[in-house]
């Protein structure tokens, strides 16, 4: 026969049983915070809970919220300066501040992300893209990142949120683009070489222009040159023509007749008044120049 189990025991049992039910624990993580919900008394708790287990009464419960560096991306139809569409796929990297996960829960909630965050990123996103033409966005994504970046955090300021980054993962072109974009190329280079072209015909040109200044230069030179030596040998010889002529006298020339080595003197007695033969030669005829005539 069994005996009957003591009204303590089963007291006791029976508390336990509704305390188990009445209560139970919430672990936080490391890298999480809690905040302690009280519907019934004080609401929700001020204070941060950090890592730990916390007993909690069945009717009460505690908000997690993760704390450590969280990271979204997001694919971003945007328009360029020129107005084409780019596909850019944006990365942002952000997370609450610890110690004011209270006012984060109090005025956005859990959801921040996509209740704040995203809709300002992605405006910033398509807000400053639109500022450069499309061919430049991907040789230009860090600083256009860093653009965005300054934009989310002046519209994210005082809600309790902390940015690390911002990054342009990629940037994706319309085929219809691209094929605009290698026609476009396709007719710069085109227009290059014919510049280039023009170039070189202009400098051939200036090239034969001097080089023929340069030919009429020494021509114009050449005969100036000439020119002035025949006038200085036309000075010269009229010069010795008159100086010649002021200078040939008879006498003169009588005294150049007998110093010729082909000059030949007969000398005939005074008074005979006869012709003096010059230059008998045998071949030539005889010259015969008249004798002055002598007074008697």
């Amino acid at each position: 026969m069994s005996r009957p189990i003591p009204y303590t025991v089963m007291l006791l049992t029976t508390l336990l049983i509704l305390l188990n039910s009445a209560c139970s624990g919430t672990s936080v993580q490391p890298g999480q915070r809690g905040l302690m919900w009280r519907p019934f008394s004080e609401g929700l708790s001020t204070e941060p809970l950090k890592d730990g287990f916390y007993w909690r009464a069945a009717w009460n419960d505690i908000y997690l919220y993760d704390v450590r560096w969280q990271s979204y991306t997001e694919n971003v139809d945007a328009l360029s300066a020129d107005d084409l569409q780019v596909l850019v796929k944006a990365a942002i990297i952000l997370k609450p501040i610890p110690d004011e996960v209270y006012f984060l829960a109090h005025e956005v909630g859990t959801e921040f992300y996509s209740r704040i965050v995203k809709p300002e990123f992605l405006a910033a996103v398509r807000s400053v893209v639109s500022g450069y033409n499309m061919v430049t966005v991907p040789e230009k994504s860090a600083e256009i990142a860093s653009k965005i970046q300054a934009v989310v955090v002046e519209k994210l300021k005082g809600r309790h949120l902390q940015i690390q980054s911002v990054a342009l993962a990629d940037v994706d072109f319309p085929q219809i683009v691209l094929s605009a974009i290698e026609q476009k190329q396709a007719k710069e280079q085109e227009k290059e070489q014919k510049e280039f072209e023009l170039l070189i015909a202009a400098k051939d040109a200036e090239i034969m222009r001097t080089r023929a200044k340069g030919e009429g230069d020494s021509i114009r030179i050449r005969a100036e040159g000439e020119a002035e030596g025949t006038r200085i040998r036309s000075v010269g010889q009229a010069k010795a023509q008159e100086t010649i002529t002021k200078t040939l006298t008879a006498d003169y020339l009588r005294y150049k007749l007998y110093d010729s080595p082909n000059s030949k003197l007969v000398l005939l007695p005074d008074k005979l008044n006869l012709p003096i033969l010059v230059n008998p030669g045998l071949d030539q005829p005889h010259q015969l120049l008249p004798a002055e005539p002598h007074e008697h």
